[in-house]
């Protein structure tokens, strides 16, 4: 599990020049200083994780159970409530803001967001499937899975077969991203490649969890 960890905002993607003189394509992360609300711990909890909030959001439009929270806590409203799993947690307070200098000293972080729906999609599409050839006595097979399954044993298609669906829309986390920059004054993080997501998009920025070869 990861030991720093923040919430931001996927802006969308650029390119910068690295220092060999040779362009660099990088997502622009937003992000902005996170509050935390609640720390909670492996002995009171269960687990042990970070409440945080980031951003601005009225009083009169929060409901009586989020107000009384922040009230509780001592903190400024911000526009959602999120979690951060972290390995320990005795170094953090309700109150505290961590910014984007927490991951400043990082090389590599991996990045966990929503990505983007595609819809209803065939196997070619969702699965990379090569698909039928186009020669001569192939009629309307072009795109199609082929056979799944046995005939009457076990008169069934098995769970997880590939097969067309919903494609996207789910909980992706891409690894070992490398950060290019972190600039604090301007509340903005480049990493290099892309991220999960559309442009607006939450994501969830920690320290890389799998060693770099």
């Amino acid at each position: 599990m990861a030991n720093k960890a923040l919430v931001g905002e996927k802006v969308g993607m650029t390119q910068v020049w690295g220092s060999d003189n040779v362009v660099v394509p990088v997502t622009v992360l937003r992000v902005r200083p996170n509050r935390v609300v609640q720390v909670k711990t492996a002995e009171r909890d269960g687990y042990s994780a970070l409440q945080v909030t980031f951003g601005q959001r009225e009083e009169h439009r929060l409901t009586r159970p989020e107000a009384g929270h922040f009230e509780s806590a001592g903190v400024q409203p911000g526009v959602r409530l999120l979690e951060l799993r972290l390995d320990d947690v005795s170094e953090y307070e309700v109150g505290q803001e961590l910014t984007v200098d927490t991951l400043a000293e990082e090389v590599h972080v991996d990045v966990t967001a929503v990505s983007k729906g595609k819809g209803f999609a065939g196997v070619m599409k969702r699965h990379n499937f090569k698909g039928h050839s186009a020669s001569h006595g192939a009629h309307k097979v072009h795109r199609k899975p082929g056979a799944i399954g046995q005939c009457a044993t076990p008169s069934r298609v098995f769970k997880g077969r590939k097969l067309p669906g919903r494609m996207g829309n789910q909980k992706t986390t891409t690894q070992n991203l490398v950060v290019v920059e972190a600039d604090a004054e301007r509340e903005l993080l480049l990493v290099k490649g892309s991220v999960p997501g559309p442009t607006g998009a939450t994501v969830l920025i920690r320290n890389a969890v799998k060693r770099v070869r």
